[in-house]
């Protein structure tokens, strides 16, 4: 990836399009809301998958996310807590819980930050 200073910020060209990162949100992402997207939908990517390979039945899931972080150092991200809502008939609250086991452990973004902030991870069945 290659990124160039563009006024407010930077931007790189991705396969899926241009792509604007700024620390003020008129000209683009926010770094950390990049990093907590991440997180988040790769989680849900992952559990996406997990659930399909499994053959769970599922209609829906959501994800939010709630972030903590440290103004004392530099405003870094402590901990995000994400929160699944999954919506679906007859869901087993026991297969969805080692499905979220297993997706903690096959999710790249979580275990790239794992030990540097804390992820923690709920869900909800509808």
């Amino acid at each position: 990836m290659e990124f160039k200073m563009k006024e407010g910020g930077f931007v790189t060209d991705l396969s899926y399009g241009e792509l604007n990162v700024s620390g003020n949100e008129e000209y683009g992402f926010r770094p950390y809301q990049l990093m907590v997207s991440s997180i988040a939908v790769c989680s849900g990517g992952v559990l996406r998958k997990i659930l399909e390979k499994q053959r769970i039945n599922f209609e829906d899931i959501s994800i939010s996310a709630d972030v903590t972080r440290n103004e004392e150092k530099a405003n870094r991200i402590e901990k995000i807590a994400l929160h699944f809502t999954i919506k679906g008939t007859n869901l087993n609250e026991e297969k969805i819980r080692k499905a979220m086991e297993l997706t903690r452990k096959n999710c790249s973004m979580v275990q790239s930050v794992s030990g540097s902030m804390e992820i923690e991870e709920t869900f909800e069945l509808r």
